[in-house]
C-alpha cells in the first residue's frame, strides 16, 4: 500500500510539471531514439536498439511511479496547522547544543527536500526527530555520524 504524502501547492505543481514533461518530451525522445536505432539495421544484433528499449522501459517506470505519487498526494492546508508543535511545513529555528550553532529548516515532503534551500524531509532522521516537539524542547537525534541534540528555539509557518 502506498503512503500518503502532503505537499505545498508549489511542490505539487512541480511534480505535475515533471510528469507532463516526461509524458510529452520524454516519450517523444524515447520514440526518436528507437526509430533511429531501428534504422541502423538488424534488430537482433543491434545493441543501440536494446539500449533504447531499456531506456524507454525505465522512462515508463518513472512515469508510473510519479503517477502513483501524485495519486497519493494531498495538498497541505497551512491555515489549519498547529503552530505549537513541529509538523510538516513548519519553519524551525534550532540550536545545536554541541556547538551552539543556530540552524533554520523547513520540514517538507520527501520529494521537496533541498538541503541547500534549508528544506529537510520529514522522513529524514532530523525531520523525524523534530516532529511533535514544542518550543524549548530538546530533540536527541541519531544520525549516521552519531547523536545530535537540538533545542527548538522557534516554530513558524
Amino acid at each position: 500500500m502506498s503512503t500518503i504524502n502532503y505537499y505545498t501547492p508549489e511542490g505539487l505543481q512541480k511534480l505535475k510539471a515533471e510528469l507532463q514533461d516526461l509524458k510529452i518530451r520524454g516519450r517523444a525522445k524515447a520514440a526518436d531514439d528507437l526509430r533511429e536505432a531501428r534504422d541502423k539495421g538488424d534488430l537482433s544484433e543491434n545493441a543501440e536498439y536494446d539500449a533504447a528499449k531499456d531506456a524507454q522501459g525505465l522512462l515508463e517506470l518513472k512515469i508510473a511511479k510519479l503517477e502513483e505519487v501524485l495519486g497519493n498526494a494531498r495538498l497541505l492546508d497551512e491555515t489549519n496547522l498547529d503552530l505549537s508543535k513541529v509538523l510538516i511545513m513548519s519553519k524551525v529555528k534550532l540550536k545545536n547544543l554541541k556547538n551552539n550553532m543556530v540552524l533554520d529548516y523547513t520540514l517538507v515532503a520527501e520529494e521537496e527536500a533541498n538541503l541547500a534551500a534549508g528544506k529537510i524531509s520529514v522522513k529524514s532522521p532530523i525531520g523525524r526527530g523534530l516532529l511533535g516537539k514544542s518550543v524549548g524542547e530538546t530533540a536527541e537525534i541519531t544520525v549516521p555520524a552519531g547523536k545530535l541534540q537540538f533545542q527548538v528555539l522557534e516554530i513558524s509557518r
